[in-house]
């Protein structure tokens, strides 16, 4: 079972700006992962959609990342063509410093048509048998809505306990596959990047762990916030 989400208190780390909240999470996740290798083998993480991890990747080619053992699966994903700017697959395996070398598992919504309901619940049914066990870590982005991977306000995903993977209804103008918060709190950690003001609220009640966003109802009990002082709201200046 896992713990009451109220209780998880999140770890904050206040960067100067962008750039150093970059250069930051890319040195926590490195260190995961080789900690993970040491320790099992292998390091398995799930990255989130949007553009505030992007810069994070980049920032992976200055260092030391076991790529061969390094397996990357998506959290979430817009479901729209294949190649499509929409796509989190397109901006992910385009700022990864070693996209030949990096083991992507990709969430299977190439050519599905958003309303056959069908199609993308077996979708997600097979992209969850992929999954391993649990996470060694998981970025987690934060909207200024407070969700966090795909899991919005007021969706029926929030409340869907039974699968590790599941699809939302339309938001933003794409319905989504996204990990659930039974495959969310299995990981071993879980790594939050927010950038800028707007993000600022939603941090807030995040750490204050506010029922009202969607974020806050995330378990793992590890987690650690990488943030700029804009989205910090300069609490800790």
């Amino acid at each position: 079972m896992s713990p009451d989400p109220a209780t998880i208190r999140i770890a904050v780390d206040v960067e100067e700006d962008a750039a150093g909240v970059a250069r930051r999470a890319a040195a926590v996740l490195a260190a995961a992962c080789r900690a993970s290798v040491r320790a099992r083998g292998s390091c398995a993480v799930a990255v989130s959609g949007g553009t505030t991890p992007l810069a994070m990747f980049g920032a992976l080619a200055e260092e030391d990342v076991p790529w061969a053992a390094l397996g990357i699966w998506q959290a979430d994903e817009r479901v729209a063509p294949s190649g499509h700017d929409d796509r989190g697959l397109t901006h992910l395996v385009g700022s990864l410093p070693a996209p030949g070398r990096a083991c992507v598992r990709a969430m299977p919504v190439d050519d599905i048509d958003p309303d056959d309901d069908a199609a993308l619940a077996a979708a997600a049914a097979a992209y969850a048998a992929d999954l391993p066990e649990r996470f060694d870590l998981i970025h987690l982005g934060l909207g200024p809505d407070g969700h966090t991977a795909s899991l919005v306000p007021g969706d029926a995903a929030l409340e869907v306990r039974d699968r590790l993977v599941t699809i939302t209804g339309p938001y933003q103008g794409r319905r989504r596959m996204t990990l659930t918060y039974p495959a969310l709190d299995r990981a071993r950690h879980i790594l939050w990047l927010a950038t800028g003001a707007s993000k600022a609220d939603a941090l807030r009640l995040l750490r204050s762990r506010h029922p009202s966003i969607p974020a806050s109802r995330v378990a793992a009990p590890d987690q650690l916030a990488v943030v700029d002082h804009a989205a910090s709201g300069d609490a800790d200046r």
